[in-house]
């Protein structure tokens, strides 16, 4: 298992990105970064007014933003988590499972999803979800929630319950706020899933203990920024965004990996091309796109060693 430490700066490895932000919200209840592609983040919820950066976000590449996701100031890290899912979005998200949209269901699709296989479980969820009181009944279930309601435990509960637990939800919104890395730690003996649309689809959760991906698939660009920026919550779910469900399995990782490498390894090809052709020309100016190569490079690297990791997990299951 990978050190937690090691989380984010995969994060940003993954997601330097020289795409400049066209349009960016700092929405109600979630955020948007917008290039090519949207990605979003869930806002942290508490009113500021000495934001030193409004009006300087438009026009800055990815790769300027994404490192924001290391600050704790927790706007600066949303930026950066937005960011970080713009750029992951542009790649093709791994073969899963995807749910019906459904507003009235909403986050609640993924719990009904694995409904069945929670009964007689101690599920822990990580984060209150609209309308999850309803499976308080049929399910041994406890709610942690910083701004708790009723009867949801607040964060330190986690240290006592998780551990103990057979199942763990963990909102991805814990990943700008910090937590996860202890989260997942956590919960190494639990079945855990990490859901919400501030995932970022990224190959390499199986490192952290994680065991489903439940990420959202953007179904109608225009629809879900509009919604998003007029303050939707759940009505994201509406015609913008599903979900998609992904079982961290070492089969389903390694095709994920091997599909992540082969397209990030044509990327260098084509930038080691240009490069040779750049020098070759007689420039003895810097290569423009030094960097980005530097990136895939490194990109490429991590995959290898996580797919290693799969191969000998996977092979040596089958002796």
């Amino acid at each position: 298992m990978s050190h937690p430490s090691q989380l984010y700066e995969l994060l940003i490895d993954h997601a330097d990105s020289d795409a400049t932000v066209t349009e960016f919200t700092l929405g109600l209840v979630w955020s948007v970064c917008k290039t090519q592609q949207l990605g979003l983040a869930m806002s942290p919820g508490v009113p500021t007014r000495t934001l030193s950066w409004p009006g300087t976000l438009v026009g800055k590449p990815l790769r300027e933003l994404v490192g924001w996701i290391k600050e704790w100031e927790p706007y600066a890290a949303t930026v950066g988590m937005a960011a970080i899912n713009c750029s992951l979005n542009n790649y093709e998200l791994p073969s899963g499972i995807t749910l019906l949209s459904a507003t009235d269901k909403g986050n609640l699709a993924v719990f009904e999803h694995f409904l069945p296989r929670l009964k007689d479980k101690k599920v822990v969820v990580i984060g209150r979800y609209p309308g999850i009181e309803i499976y308080s009944d049929g399910l041994d279930l406890t709610i942690l929630e910083r701004q708790s309601q009723a009867n949801d435990l607040p964060d330190p509960a986690a240290e006592f319950l998780i551990p103990g637990a057979d199942w763990v939800f963990i909102t991805a919104s814990s990943i700008t706020n910090k937590t996860l890395p202890r989260l997942a730690e956590l919960a190494k003996n639990a079945t855990t899933v990490l859901m919400g649309p501030t995932l970022p689809w990224m190959p390499h959760w199986h490192e952290f203990g994680i065991n489903y991906l439940a990420g959202i698939e953007v179904v109608d660009p225009v629809k879900l920024y509009q919604t998003a920026a007029e303050g939707g919550g759940v009505r994201l779910f509406e015609n913008g965004a599903r979900y998609r469900i992904v079982e961290l399995s070492p089969s389903n990782c390694m095709t994920w990996l091997k599909n992540r490498i082969a397209q990030d390894y044509t990327e260098k090809a084509q930038l080691t091309s240009a490069m040779d052709y750049w020098y070759g020309s007689g420039k003895r100016s810097r290569f423009p796109e030094f960097n980005q190569l530097q990136d895939v490079t490194t990109r490429l690297s991590r995959m290898d060693s996580s797919y290693k990791q799969l191969w000998d997990i996977h092979h040596g299951a089958l002796v």
